[in-house]
């Protein structure tokens, strides 16, 4: 039931409306306070009263029902209390009942939402700069679909430069087919940055490498050849490292998938009068908007990445026709894309309205950053490597009988360098440390998947899918109940501010209330009736966490 519906249906306010209402109505911040309330402050100006005023009369005239036990005016808010009995047997009812769906909804049925996300570069390392738009965008994914969206990931793939002739140029001269096919993109790295070494001491590398590129425009057998094998290598790499981030893609369609498709969107905006000629390269002229020029051809003709991204907006458009087109990349890239999104709006594009640039901040090691040309690269295989092996060695320590140690410890590894990167608001910026992530008892997915290890285990001594019935919750118990309900509320704040740190933080919430209920309440040597309850309560936990870690990609071991 929708408590703040049944309290919002039942007030008068002035001209406000029941909608009005509801969204003024909050939890406050303890449950000693109240369930909900109604701070009346916004609405002294259009009544003419004091908010205290407004608060006395709106919880004198509620009367008290079946749901809402107590009503009170504190300091110009209204506080309401709710029947605790009917709050927690609703409660774990839909849980125990819906089970994995448990705060899914339908309310995105019909409408595709296109996600941007991860866009590896061919032949260039997958390093920890690549994680946060991987997590975040897979994390939206998986919200989008488990509230009825339907959601297409993309992959757009940095296949399309000059960076692939510097590569064909490098291979030529230095490379071994055995040592790239053993070494894969380690090895093409490896001589990427020989090239640039290189190409500082002698330029005409550079003019080789543009030559190389033009060869790959104009189909050139040889230099195909290599660029689809540079590819098939680099996807055959990423490929593992998805896997094991439980992230997938429904369109590989990269930069070079548009080629075909920029002469229409250069004649377009050429008919609309939008292009202007400035040093011989075509710009649209966006002054007037406070931005400076979007550059559409350069002065020899090639496209850019704006014209390419016009291009595949369009495409995107007229083939899934979208309901959202969201777009996880780095803040960086904050004024490419409000570019973009002005030149598709002044074509004429009333979806463009339907764009959204997800920005997230950079992610690095404790110990600096990195430049690929340079070699000063942090591949996120390894991250991820050092972070299970870690978690081996902790759960070793602390439990060495445990079977299946090496999978647990991929699984814990995995997730804590996922939660590492979606804990935070997506804009922060993340030094990534090993030590912070592998804590067990702080805000971690270990901290949630210790807690889940905990729960499994009491279920499988005291059973599952006892039946509710509880006549008085204490108040830890009402705390798991009250953090429960709120999980659907959560999922739509997160979808809607395309924020996955809510999911996050909702974990490890839950897992310290549920907690400090396992520590305070007796659960098996409880009177039956109790007991019954409170290992239906565990269930309904342990079902709501393994969602939410499941919506960030993060699995969840039966015993740690």
């Amino acid at each position: 039931m929708d408590f703040k519906k049944h309290i919002a249906a039942r007030i008068r306010a002035g001209e406000l409306s029941e909608a009005e209402i509801y969204d003024l109505i909050a939890v406050p911040p303890t449950t000693e306070m109240g369930d909900y309330a109604l701070p009346c402050f916004r609405l002294a100006k259009s009544l003419r009263k004091a908010p205290v005023l407004i608060a006395e009369e709106i919880a004198s005239n509620f009367a008290t029902d079946e749901y809402v036990t107590e009503v009170a005016a504190v300091n110009g808010y209204v506080n309401f209390r709710i029947d605790r009995a009917f709050w927690t047997k609703q409660t774990l009812e839909r849980v125990l009942s819906e089970r994995e769906r448990y705060g899914s909804s339908e309310e995105g049925k019909g409408k595709t939402v296109c996600i941007d996300y991860s866009s590896v570069n061919i032949a260039k390392p997958f390093h920890i700069g690549h994680l946060s738009t991987t997590v975040l965008g897979s994390a939206l994914y998986k919200l989008h679909k488990f509230l009825g969206y339907t959601p297409v990931g993309i992959n757009h793939l940095g296949d399309y430069g000059t960076q692939f002739g510097k590569l064909i140029s490098a291979y030529k001269r230095w490379g071994k087919k055995e040592d790239v096919e053993a070494g894969g993109l380690r090895a093409l790295n490896a001589l990427y940055v020989r090239f640039h070494e290189e190409a500082e001491k002698d330029e005409s590398l550079n003019d080789e490498a543009r030559a190389f590129f033009k060869k790959i425009e104009e189909g050139d057998a040889e230099s195909v050849a290599l660029f689809e094998w540079f590819k098939e290598l680099t996807l055959k790499d990423v490929g593992r490292i998805y896997e094991m981030l439980d992230v997938h893609f429904d369109s590989w369609a990269g930069e070079s998938f548009y080629i075909d498709k920029m002469a229409p969107v250069v004649e377009e905006l050429r008919e609309k009068n939008l292009l202007t000629e400035s040093d011989g390269a075509q710009i649209v002229d966006l002054e007037a908007y406070g931005m400076p020029p979007c550059l559409i051809l350069r002065s020899d003709g090639a496209s850019l990445y704006a014209t390419r991204d016009i291009a595949a907006a369009i495409y995107r458009k007229n083939t899934y026709d979208f309901y959202k087109c969201l777009y996880v990349v780095a803040y960086q890239q904050n004024l490419h894309f409000k570019q973009i999104f002005k030149v598709l709006e002044l074509m004429g594009k009333d979806w463009a309205k339907d764009l959204i640039h997800v920005a997230y901040g950079m992610v690095s090691l404790e110990d600096g950053s990195m430049s690929t040309r340079k070699g000063k690269v942090v591949y996120l295989e390894d991250v991820i490597e050092k972070c299970v092996q870690k978690s081996l060695d902790i759960i070793t320590e602390k439990n060495p009988d445990l079977e299946n140690k090496e999978e647990i410890a991929k699984t814990v590894g995995v997730g804590a360098v996922i939660f590492g990167a979606l804990y935070n608001n997506k804009i922060k910026d993340i030094t990534f440390s090993y030590e912070k992530v592998l804590n067990f008892e702080g805000e971690t997915s270990c901290y949630v998947q210790y807690t889940c290890a905990r729960a499994n285990s009491v279920l499988e001594k005291g059973g599952r899918g006892k039946k509710v019935s509880i006549e008085k919750v204490c108040p830890q118990e009402f705390e798991v109940i009250k953090q429960l309900a709120d999980f659907p509320d959560v999922l739509r704040d997160a979808l809607e501010k395309y924020e996955p740190c809510f999911v996050a933080r909702y974990a490890v919430d839950l897992a310290q209330k549920f907690n400090k209920f396992y520590f305070d309440c007796s659960i098996l040597n409880a009177e039956q009736e109790t007991k019954d309850f409170r290992l239906s309560l565990t269930e309904a936990t342990l079902i709501t966490l393994k969602n939410a870690l499941g919506l960030l990609g993060i699995g969840v071991p039966e015993k740690m």
